[in-house]
């Protein structure tokens, strides 16, 4: 049990830095892709927040292939 205590207190806290930075951006990259998707079934007349930018969806030519 010391063994355990010893290493977590050697941890370095950038590991857990990059963690916890990694999931604000998840979070904030998953927000502005619900926001910018096809809006669910009663939410279609909702209005878009200041905060999310509006991407444009880009038609594919290779897509319909």
């Amino acid at each position: 049990m010391n063994l355990l205590l010893a290493v977590a207190g050697e941890f370095p806290t950038y590991f857990v830095a990059v963690y916890v930075i990694g999931f604000i951006a998840a979070v904030s990259i998953g927000s502005i892709a619900w926001y910018n998707s096809k809006r669910p079934a009663g939410w279609e007349n909702a209005e878009r927040p200041d905060i999310v930018p509006n991407v444009s969806k880009e038609k594919d030519s290779d897509a319909d292939d």
